[in-house]
């Protein structure tokens, strides 16, 4: 998908569809540094324990660690520092209800370049009990066994 669409992966976070399940996804603009930019080019990104937080009407990106510029100068970053994420007014109301009344978690998928511009895919999701691993990854190795059988017949 990321090469018919022009996407250059910068970074995902495997551990937020292991503890979540998944309602719904959606595409957020980030507003950066210069510095955190030239960082990303490097691929130098962390999204693990991140989360998106709501302030002031605004929807921020929280514990996302984007590490400083190795030939940045007084003007590098903080590498954890909360970054405004770009959405319409509408969107953040509706995730910010989501999140208060039915007591849902703002996670960010991944990180990756769209053209020049820097983007976010951010999920809406529950998180998963125990046993609700346990039986996805059950199913994950059935499924993993029956492919395994086609593919030797």
């Amino acid at each position: 998908m990321a090469k018919d669409s022009g996407e250059k992966l910068i970074a995902s976070n495997k551990k937020a569809l292991h503890d979540y399940f998944v309602l719904q996804k959606l595409e957020a603009g980030i507003e950066l540094t210069g510095t955190e930019v030239k960082s990303l080019r490097d691929g130098k990104a962390n999204l693990k324990d991140s989360y998106v937080g709501f302030d002031g009407g605004q929807a921020y990106l929280l514990s996302a660690h984007i590490s400083p510029y190795s030939h940045g100068n007084l003007q590098n970053h903080d590498p954890e520092r909360q970054r405004r994420l770009l959405l319409h007014k509408r969107e953040i109301e509706k995730l910010h209800v989501q999140i208060v009344e039915k007591g849902l978690t703002i996670v960010p998928l991944r990180l990756y370049f769209k053209g020049s511009r820097v983007k976010v895919e951010i999920a809406v999701e529950r998180g998963k009990k125990q046993y609700d691993k346990r039986e996805t990854e059950k199913r994950r190795e059935a499924d993993r066994e029956a492919a395994a059988a086609m593919k030797i017949r």
